[in-house]
């Protein structure tokens, strides 16, 4: 089922977000946070003033605390104050089908859902939404401007989130403003609320990492030694751990902020670490390495993972994260148990996991996946071209997330399409669409002939192509994307007017009905030509040459002569398949020549070269003077010469 939902709104222009070439090292970031990042490094740090808060009347008065997080399925980022990514719920029934989808234009869902206690959905895209547990959007606010990180939801159902624009928000459960503040930079953290209702978030190019009371006023702030787009989390204890790029993992106080240790690595701390059942802390840093850290701020271990991702925990304590491979890591010892490769780069969509073990994860190529616990692969999906949404997973075991498509419309013009996606137990599963052919209509015998194929699953299920190539020979193709171009050679060995047909399979087994035929005709080049006539010969003499050549097809042949002394004859003809030519040639110089020539076909099909050395080493007058000579001393020599010539 899709929803379709549009939103032709005019957006306002950030020249941050789409006007830089970012070196190879940003690239664990999406492209507005790299912007972010630069502006923040090259400006002069700014002194912040909390009188930049706005829209709180009663800021700086002491506020009692209240609303500690909402007891649902999913109400902040990974799950929990910890970032463990631990659902207490089973997707073991969950088969992967596409339960529904909502489509915006000229958004992304690059924001990850959470989930109330009523079953909406809350995710953040250019506006933030709330959705209904079967698709339909419940409301939209539009106050919010570009949100790529979750929200947190309080027991009251008030829902905290941050945007691009550097706003921090309070939204009612009804969708209506309670209040916001301006932070004056950019928001890429996730709020985590503590049991006594305190917010702490990371204020972006700020430098800040920030403790609000439930009412919006400012609790505390602690300046790191530059951004900070980590998301918090909260120990046992209450301590808030966050990372900055100043390539320090902070341990704070939570009732006043103040330090209680920080660790360095040799790179900066982007993503949000997350706390293990015996209160190890886990992160990682720009310099590919994973950490655990003992409560008291000293290494426990580290290990290589490829930097990447949200570090997540797994039901058995086994920790989830990496980049271009996710690494299931031992959480006593560091040691990595497997790898398993995805199709892009792990960036925000975070691994999490239902109480059955089962990891789901997004990668920038555009996928899900749903991966085992043992590292093998349960079922993925093509669901756009980036998923930067972080999935969770709801109390009946359906999983959401979020993905972007830039759909061609025609010409250069791309729309930009925000999909938000439910995988669950679907009444059916509908077959894909019959597949598309496009490619050349021809091609030559024993060369490989490119076609494109491609077919649309209805429920975003991955597609392998079955294909009769109508020579005999049948292929299956490895697993696609929904509506992915499958670029598939095949190769001919004889020439002939082939059908070839098509149908796609889904990974449930359904299968579409076959495509229309697709004609091709393979067309195979004549032979070599062959080449006969004198190999010596005398300069300045018209001498014979043959050539020959036979076309499989039956086709006429033209020829292509090379007489190796700057003549050529280029393309006569065309004659018959296996006709003998002549054509007449003399050479002006003495020397030795090779003589080449080559046949095509009607359809421009060429043949190899074929060769023949020769040798004019005489000249005809010096040869006549040397005969004439002879003659006139012994004149029985030309009756015995005629003689002979002539037997």
């Amino acid at each position: 089922m899709t929803h379709g939902y549009n939103n032709p709104k005019n957006k306002p222009t950030d020249d941050n977000y789409t006007g830089y070439l970012y070196p190879e090292n940003y690239d664990c970031y999406n492209i507005s946070e790299r912007a972010n990042y630069e502006a923040s490094v090259y400006e002069n740090p700014v002194n912040y003033d909390d009188s930049e808060l706005e829209g709180i009347e009663y800021y700086r008065m002491p506020q009692p605390l209240d609303g500690p997080p909402m007891d649902s399925a999913w109400p902040m980022f990974c799950h929990d104050v910890r970032h463990t990514g631990r659902s207490p719920f089973s997707t073991a029934d969950n088969p992967g089908i596409e339960k529904w989808r909502s489509v915006i234009i000229y958004e992304d869902f690059s924001g990850s859902p959470v989930i109330d206690n009523n079953g909406t959905i809350y995710v953040g895209s250019w506006d933030f939404y709330a959705f209904n547990p079967n698709g339909t959007v419940k409301w939209e606010n539009d106050d919010l401007y570009c949100v790529e990180t979750a929200a947190a939801i309080d027991e009251n159902g008030i829902i905290y989130v941050g945007d691009r624009h550097g706003y921090f928000f309070a939204i009612n459960p009804d969708g209506t403003l309670k209040w916001k503040i301006s932070t004056g930079d950019n928001i890429f953290s996730s709020p985590a609320i503590a049991d006594d209702g305190t917010i702490f978030f990371g204020d972006g190019g700020n430098w800040n990492i920030k403790a609000l009371y439930p009412n919006g006023t400012l609790k505390w702030k602690y300046k790191t030694g530059l951004v900070v787009y980590s998301s918090p989390v909260i120990g046992d204890d209450g301590t808030v751990y966050c990372g900055s790029h100043d390539n320090y993992l902070y341990a704070l106080y939570p009732n006043n902020g103040t330090l209680k240790w920080k660790f360095g690595t040799g790179h900066w701390v982007r993503t949000s670490p997350c706390i293990g059942d015996d209160g190890t802390i886990y992160f990682v840093s720009l310099d590919s390495y994973l950490y655990a850290v003992y409560p008291n701020g000293t290494m426990r271990w580290k290990t290589d993972v490829g930097a990447g991702t949200h570090p997540t925990i797994g039901q058995d304590g086994t920790i989830y994260c990496g980049y271009s491979k996710l690494h299931a890591v031992n959480p006593i010892n560091g040691s990595i148990k497997w790898k398993f490769d995805v199709s892009g780069k792990i960036r925000g969509g975070a691994p999490c996991h239902s109480v059955d073990g089962t990891i789901y994860l997004g990668t920038n190529g555009g996928w899900i996946y749903a991966i085992y616990t043992n590292g093998t692969l349960r079922w993925k999906k093509k669901i756009g071209t980036e998923v930067e949404s972080a999935p969770a997973i709801d109390k009946d075991g359906t999983v959401y997330i979020g993905s972007y498509l830039n759909k061609w419309v025609g010409g250069s013009i791309y729309y930009p399409y925000g999909n938000f996606h439910a995988f669950g137990d679907a009444v059916s599963n509908d077959s894909p669409t019959i597949p598309m052919i496009t490619g050349p209509h021809s091609g030559l015998a024993n060369k490989k002939i490119l076609l494109k194929f491609v077919s649309v699953d209805p429920d975003l299920n991955p597609i392998s192509y079955y294909i009769n190539w109508g020579d005999g020979n049948n292929e299956s193709t490895k697993d696609y994307g929904s509506d992915e171009k499958a670029y598939v050679e095949h190769k001919w060995i004889n020439g002939g007017n082939y059908t070839v047909k098509v149908k796609a399979i889904d990974s449930f087994g359904s299968e579409s009905n076959w495509s229309d035929p697709w004609e091709i005709t393979i067309n195979e080049k004549p032979y070599i030509p062959a080449i006969d006539g004198p190999k010596f010969g005398f300069v300045g003499q018209d001498y014979e040459y043959t050539f020959r050549s036979i076309d499989p097809d039956g086709d006429d042949v033209y020829y292509y002569v090379d007489w190796d002394d700057e003549i050529i004859e280029e393309w006569i003809g065309p004659y018959s398949s296996g006709k003998e030519i002549i054509i007449n040639h003399s050479w002006s110089e003495r020397g030795k020549y090779t003589i080449k020539a080559k046949a095509k076909d009607i359809r421009n099909s060429e043949s190899d070269w074929g060769y023949l050395e020769v040798n004019m080493p005489r000249t005809r007058t010096t040869t006549y003077l040397w005969y004439q000579w002879l003659k006139d001393k012994y004149p029985l020599l030309e009756v015995i010469i005629s003689r002979i010539l002539s037997l």
